[in-house]
């Protein structure tokens, strides 16, 4: 008798089971919002990772939170989507944050400066090394909150019509150059001219500009950089692991419920992850490519990168009395940094200097 009693109250909480878990998901109200990315369409990896976030929001909503990307000129131009965001002119935005250092320095911290940390060691400063905290107040005078939401891995030095043999030879050259890196090369001579994706390479063949950096080999290739500039130099100093973030309106980031929070945070790791496999997988096959027809690969002279690397911490320094939020993080942000170089030193470095050099692994098969 107790049996069928028991029996009977479990398959009627089966049933109340069944009844309430549709009523839970009908109750989640359907929000469509619009991201505004920097990105052209044709970069998959870059507008790939925009386009990425959205649509895990839908999958992992079922449908509910519909989030629609736009390229960089749909509603916005590539480097006003932070303004759009704070205004509220759309809801998110896919960016990087070092396009807005004349906002205030500090913007630059979020993304990449010269001489920072690699993708890795950018990954352990945001998610645990305090990285997150320390620009939230920045982000919150913006009207913002930043969710990390992919990286580039090291980037290339950028494509160059004439060969950088000293530091000499940057004197007077008009560079695209994203972020506060053109500071660094201006003190060096170089007169930078941040320009968006799309508008790069017409620069560059009209001679507007004498060089131009963006990304690596992949997106440099679909750009047609290697049509108008012969020279390609490595590395990107100035980007060793470049951080990019999704944008979110404050009031309506506070307006969303706790789930669609979890939803987009969620999308936005998996595009953090994304990307830079992505481009790991494709920048070796486009390297060759362009070698193969024609491009001159050409590291930067060690001359040029200690040049550079003084003009930095000089900038740094001129930049403490500018920005309360600089003063506040760059010194925790530096001393993080350090430490992590020192324990890359130790196995990382020991490691990749010993197997990429490797004759042996490279005869094997």
């Amino acid at each position: 008798m107790q049996r069928r009693s028991f029996l009977k109250k479990a398959a009627a909480g089966v049933a109340a089971g069944a009844v309430a878990a549709p009523a839970i998901a009908q109750s989640q109200p359907t929000i469509q919002w619009r991201l505004a990315a920097s990105w052209p369409k044709s970069l998959d990896t870059l507008f790939g990772g925009a386009d990425l976030v959205a649509r895990r929001v839908g999958e992992l909503t079922d449908g509910k939170f519909q989030i629609r990307p736009f390229a960089a000129g749909e509603i916005v131009p590539a480097l006003q989507v932070l303004d759009a965001v704070q205004a509220g002119t759309v809801e998110l935005g896919h960016t990087a944050l070092y396009y807005y250092f004349g906002k205030d320095a500090a913007f630059s911290l979020a993304c990449a400066v010269c001489f920072g940390p690699n993708t890795r060691q950018s990954n352990a400063w945001w998610y645990h090394g305090g990285g997150e905290q320390a620009l939230e107040p920045l982000m919150k005078e913006y009207g913002m909150k930043a969710i990390l939401a992919g990286n580039t891995g090291c980037q290339m030095g950028g494509w160059f019509r004439k060969e950088i043999k000293t530091v000499a030879d940057l004197k007077g050259v008009k560079m695209r150059i994203g972020g506060m890196a053109g500071l660094v090369l201006a003190k060096l001579g170089v007169v930078p001219q941040l320009i968006g994706g799309p508008d790069i390479y017409p620069a560059l063949e009209k001679g507007t500009i004498d060089a131009a950096e963006w990304v690596g080999p992949y997106d440099d290739e679909k750009l047609g950089f290697n049509k108008v500039a012969k020279f390609y130099y490595y590395p990107g100093f100035w980007e060793g692991g470049p951080m990019l973030h999704t944008l979110v309106n404050l009031k309506k980031w506070e307006e969303l419920p706790k789930h669609y929070q979890a939803a987009l945070m969620t999308a936005c790791a998996e595009a953090n992850v994304w990307m830079p496999a992505k481009y790991d997988e494709l920048n070796p096959i486009s390297l060759r490519r362009l070698v193969g027809s024609g491009t001159q690969l050409r590291p930067f002279p060690p001359a040029v990168l200690e040049a550079a690397e003084k003009a930095a911490y000089e900038l740094y320094d001129e930049l403490k009395p500018k920005s309360k939020h600089w003063a506040r993080i760059y010194p925790e942000w530096l001393k993080f940094r350090n430490e992590q170089f020192l324990w890359f030193r130790v196995a990382e470095q020991r490691y990749d200097s010993y197997a990429f050099n490797s004759k042996i692994g490279q005869a094997a098969k």
